[in-house]
């Protein structure tokens, strides 16, 4: 086919076969992408965002082009911030895989930028250089024990007029509130998924407001080594870069770390029926898995990509690289991770070499991996993915706390294992506490307002029938589905906001809490909000004011973990002297009249007693009680001051240790649903 364009434009020579992706230079730009089954490839450059076609076109020669599987040209003349896209022709033969379409443009995977609008067919990629001018930016290096973790969504954090930022939404909103989470002690922010994603627009409409439901969430990428241009204030050309690197240097100045949610499980192209934008249209029987030419979904999302190829896993690993290196990010959260582990039949794999390389890669050895250990194709692998380099998301964690302090009987043993780091998880794999990401709730289920409000999801507004979303939750409505003014179940449900708070930065293990929790921020009983770009899913900022009990008691108790090490150990308790020579025990678990706990009685009640490690520190005494009546605990000897009671009002719910109040009697009365913790010096007592 003859070329409709003036190709003497450029002067173009072949180009090298590595690294992928657009490489610019002074003279002009590489382009090199990879495709093993293409027989012929063109590149095509436009002049505006919303050009439909190209004014320029080339059409690689295979023989002058083509080195291997990697196709590569260098033009000169073109300058950084071209708009560029690729065409290729090959088999269609979907029986087989191949699923080649030459009048369909194609995304660069390895492109670090995009612009435009991916639903009205007007989305480019942009040829950027790499940015390497952070000067003294430098990661705060936090201990993976020592850390507290935020999530959040970017737009989510300030699109709501209530938050007062001036640029609503995006990362410089975001930048505008780094007070507000630095006066709440947060050292980490995870943020959902912000790299480009495809998918926006749903195709159904809201049973209740009629509008029609976008992917809020974004996991459903595209551009996997691109930050999402529509979380920027411009993203005309690679503004959205700028934007975005001056968010990590502000968290880093702040001294907190940045971790992003990854989705490496799936791509927002879908199944047979969804569309060619990229991966499908350059090489889809590597990219994915398949079977009989049909997508494996073990994402729950329409396709599954092929994690475990050699090339796919290059892929990743040089994605995972180029975040560290050059845009500075300190950890990742890995969406389902257990497809990581999937070999190229679909099959876990206990040694993933996905996985392990991961792990041992040189340039990502200093950065946080945590792993959802599970997928939608029933792989559940929390306690054992992955060794000692990952941490998890531990969702055994969160659903047995919810279950103690809902009252389910029999959850009083687990809830300890739980609360002392999950050593029945982690121990035998020779891993520690900090490898349990402890959470209450996250942006997947209920919030912490919602999750002592409703019993049931009310997911209606999602345009599913109330079909999706998790049925159990382990929540508990206090006695009314939904928003009351009835005082003795806002009281109640006061309480149980802050036990769950306080068991949560009591729990040896990684806190991770759900941003919006600590200004009681609700989804009306949503808990599967992923397409709500809404009020319901915004922050409401001006909920600080009627909810400032719960902000002042999330502070405190980030505050209380940072100050007693105990809390923060990444040793397991054993039950015998930390100090040689000593008889005092490092933990002790009691019952309600000061004897030793008796773990086949189901009754939620029980304390214990912490002593300091190496003889530094206080002594702690953590009672808790589950049920709904107030309950005398028996104290230990020694001389107790009071510096956390959950029941109490703001003002006498904590108390910093040099004004906490003496307990002056033999035991103290644990209100219902509620957490006491007591602080006393202690002496060991030696051999």
């Amino acid at each position: 086919m003859k070329s409709l364009f003036d190709n003497s434009r450029y002067t173009v020579i072949p180009g090298r076969p590595y690294p992928f992706g657009p490489i610019v230079e002074d003279e002009g730009v590489r382009f090199t992408i990879f495709s093993r089954h293409a027989r012929r490839v063109w590149l095509a450059l436009f002049d505006s965002v919303e050009a439909r076609k190209p004014y320029w076109e080339y059409e690689l020669d295979a023989r002058r082009h083509r080195t291997g599987d990697a196709w590569s040209i260098f033009v000169s003349g073109v300058q950084e911030g071209a708009y560029f896209l690729y065409r290729m022709e090959g088999p269609w033969r979907p029986e087989e895989g191949h699923r080649y379409q030459s009048d369909v443009y194609l995304l660069d995977p390895y492109a670090k930028a995009f612009v435009g609008d991916i639903h009205e067919g007007t989305m480019k990629c942009v040829a950027v250089r790499d940015r390497m001018d952070w000067h003294d930016d430098r990661s705060p290096g936090i201990p993976m024990k020592d850390l507290v973790i935020y999530e959040a969504h970017v737009k989510g954090f300030t699109q709501h007029p209530s938050s007062g930022v001036s640029a609503r939404g995006t990362y410089r909103g975001f930048i505008e509130q780094i007070p507000h989470l630095k006066a709440l002690g947060i050292n980490a922010v995870e943020l959902l998924p912000i790299q480009e994603f495809g998918e926006t627009l749903l195709g159904r409409c809201s049973l209740e407001t009629g509008r029609e439901l976008v992917n809020y969430w974004g996991y459903s990428n595209i551009g996997f080594f691109a930050p999402t241009c529509r979380y920027a204030v411009k993203a005309n050309c690679l503004e959205h870069l700028d934007e975005f690197r001056e968010l990590v240097r502000a968290l880093h100045d702040a001294g907190m770390e940045i971790i992003l949610d990854v989705v490496f499980n799936h791509t927002s192209e879908g199944d047979e029926r969804g569309p060619t934008l990229s991966f499908k249209g350059i090489d889809n029987v590597v990219y994915y898995l398949l079977d009989d030419g049909k997508y494996l979904n073990y994402s729950g999302c329409g396709n599954t990509v092929n994690c475990n190829h050699p090339l796919v896993k290059d892929f990743i690993l040089d994605c995972l690289r180029y975040w560290v290196a050059v845009m500075h990010i300190d950890g990742f959260r890995f969406d389902l991770a257990s497809i990581l582990g999937r070999d190229q039949r679909g099959r876990i794999r206990e040694d993933a070499p996905l996985i392990a390389r991961i792990a041992e890669d040189p340039v990502l050895r200093g950065t946080k991996l945590i792993a959802e250990a599970w997928d939608a194709g029933g792989a559940y692998q929390v306690g054992h993915f992955g060794g000692v380099r990952w941490a998890e998301w531990n969702g055994k964690y969160r659903d047995d706390m919810r279950r103690f302090w809902r009252g389910d009987a029999g959850h009083k043993g687990i809830f300890a294992t739980r609360l002392l780091g999950s050593a029945d998880l982690y121990q035998h794999n020779n891993r520690s506490p900090e490898h349990s990401i402890n959470f209450i709730t996250c942006h997947d289920g209920f919030t912490l307002h919602d999750l002592v409000s409703y019993n049931n999801k009310h997911n209606t507004a999602n345009g599913e029938d109330n079909r999706d979303g998790t049925n159990e939750n382990y929540s508990w409505n206090c006695g009314v589905e939904g928003e009351t003014e009835d005082p003795a179940i806002l009281d109640l449900r006061r309480r149980m906001r802050k036990s769950l708070v306080a068991t949560l930065f009591l729990s040896l293990g990684v806190p991770m809490m759900l941003g919006g929790d600590e200004m009681g921020r609700t989804q009306k009983g949503n808990n599967n909000a992923y397409c709500q770009d809404n009020e319901l899913s915004w922050f409401d900022w001006s909920r600080l004011s009627s909810q400032g009990e719960i902000f002042e008691f999330y502070r405190s108790m980030i505050a209380f973990r940072v100050e007693n090490p105990a809390l923060r150990r990444s040793h397991f308790y054993l039950g015998v002297s930390p100090v040689p020579h000593a008889d005092t025990p490092d933990l002790v678990w009691h019952d309600a009249h000061g004897g030793l706990a008796d773990w086949s009685q189901e009754e939620g009640v029980l304390a214990c007693r912490i002593f300091p490690c190496e003889n530094k520190g206080m002594g702690l005494y953590l009672c808790f009680n589950a049920t709904l009546d107030p309950v005398e605990f028996v104290l230990p000897p020694g001389s107790w001051r009071l510096r956390i009671d959950s029941s109490t009002p703001r003002g006498l719910d904590y108390f910093e240790r040099i004004v906490a109040p003496a307990v002056d009697r033999p035991a103290y009365t644990v209100a219902g649903k509620s957490v006491v913790v007591l602080e006393s010096p202690v002496m060991v007592v030696r051999k």
